[in-house]
């Protein structure tokens, strides 16, 4: 059981965004900029692209409105999207608020938020849904 499934479950708590019969969107809590969220399906997968097609449509129309409501409540111009997948063997998907290309570079130092800091983004985003 992956550390996500352990987040799905309750098993290991989260900063929840939204979730459906499908997915579960959740800050990140090692984020490049305020408002990294994580988009992952409830269905263990390891690959990115191992996912089926069906899941894979519905994952991006899941992501939709979030990565809306995070350009609302994050100043950037615009939200990125990332797959890279070598973190935690789940297939997820990460929207971030950037302004270039190279806010999406992992290779950087990630932010540290307080709990208070985490979910005053949570609730703001949550809040533009």
């Amino acid at each position: 059981m992956t550390i996500f499934t352990k987040i799905i479950k309750g098993e290991i708590p989260s900063y929840k965004i939204a979730e459906n019969e499908h997915f579960y969107a959740f800050l990140d809590i090692f984020p490049l900029v305020k408002g990294h969220t994580l988009v992952i399906p409830k269905v263990e997968t390891d690959k990115f692209f191992d996912v089926s097609d069906d899941l894979m449509k519905e994952w991006l129309l899941f992501a939709k409105p979030i990565a809306h409501a995070i350009e609302k409540v994050v100043p950037c111009n615009r939200v990125g999207v990332s797959v890279v997948g070598l973190e935690v063997p789940h297939a997820h998907m990460h929207l971030i608020p950037i302004n270039s290309a190279d806010d999406l570079n992992f290779s950087r130092s990630k932010l540290k938020l307080s709990a208070e800091e985490f979910k005053e983004i949570q609730s703001q985003i949550v809040a533009a849904l």
